[in-house]
């Protein structure tokens, strides 16, 4: 694999807002030379990071997960970053998600030698509210710029992308429209179109009251009810008019585009996302790798974490 800087960010210092955090994460390793910083970032930011470092308090040392804002094709943009890791991974949520609602295991038990973490907020969701979230007719195609840009803004120039649900999709167009960055691309949960049988069950949960307590209780802790119910419902008719209005196709196209090794894994108890979902991709990406979890749901990477953090560690580190 490539080895690029784990540290990033340039002429955007003074414009992030930096927040510590405190999270009972495992240690992350500090680098105490330059030796990994090479033309695709900027040094400066090793200054950042080890200053914002040694205000850590004990228990935050513990965690070194630091949160950012940057403005984003105008909007303001929340997004964490955490090890100090030569190869950077862009973590991309799903729908309504955000870094610490889809990401906490990796973004705690991911080796932070070997990788910088990225993990953003789309607009609307998470910390990036202010605004709101609004729904253009290919509003995962605007995450996919929203995350271009972020990525560009900190001058990274490879990396590779894990996505999830909204956020496999959004990787996929990045991946299509930016082959020379994205080195590698892992997806799960993820889908190029949108059946009527996929609308029926997207409509079959739009009342918030009909998930689970375990799949319901973090959007409302980190929404409230109102803006959950709100934000969820205006998801699923925007989803649903990819359906109505390009006659399903959400990224169809692009996948041909992709030239990245990419891994897809797909749990077989997916009730939101069908095998022939998976399959349809495995089969129109380019040298792509299926891999079927027998007992994984749509959240595969949080209740099976450690297998699935190995399998992902494993995959990037192939040459």
């Amino acid at each position: 694999m490539q080895r690029t800087g784990g540290f990033f960010f340039k002429k955007c210092i003074d414009s992030i807002n930096t927040q510590l955090l405190v999270s009972k994460a495992k240690p992350a390793s500090i680098v105490s030379s330059r030796t990994h910083i090479k033309s695709n970032t900027d040094p400066r930011y090793f200054t950042l990071v080890q200053h914002a470092k040694s205000r850590f308090l004990d228990e935050q040392r513990r965690s070194g997960i630091l949160s950012h804002k940057i403005e984003v094709n105008r909007a303001r943009l929340h997004f964490e970053t955490t090890g100090d890791g030569p190869n950077i991974i862009l973590l991309l949520p799903g729908a309504l998600g955000s870094s610490r609602t889809d990401f906490e295991k990796q973004l705690t038990d991911f080796n932070k030698s070997d990788y910088t973490l990225i993990a953003f907020d789309p607009r609307g969701y998470g910390k990036s509210i202010p605004p709101n979230r609004t729904w253009p007719l290919e509003f995962l195609q605007r995450d996919a710029d929203d995350a271009f840009e972020l990525i560009r803004k900190l001058n990274i120039h490879k990396l590779s992308i894990l996505g999830w649900s909204d956020g496999a999709i959004t990787g996929l167009i990045m991946a299509a429209r930016h082959p020379d960055i994205v080195n590698k691309l892992v997806i799960w949960g993820g889908n190029a179109y949108v059946t009527e049988k996929d609308i029926e069950a997207y409509r079959g949960l739009k009342d918030i009251w009909k998930w689970s307590e375990k799949m319901r209780s973090p959007f409302m802790t980190l929404y409230g009810e109102e803006y959950f119910q709100k934000t969820w419902e205006e998801w699923v008719e925007a989803i649903e008019k990819y359906f109505t209005k390009r006659n399903g196709d959400i990224c169809k196209d692009d996948l041909k585009n992709i030239k990245c090794k990419t891994l897809i894994i797909h749990g077989l108890k997916d009730p939101l996302v069908g095998l022939e979902h998976p399959d349809y991709l495995h089969h129109n990406i380019p040298g792509s790798r299926l891999y079927i979890m027998p007992e994984g749901k749509h959240n595969l990477h949080i209740r099976y974490h450690r297998e699935f953090n190995f399998m992902v560690e494993h995959f990037l580190k192939e040459t």
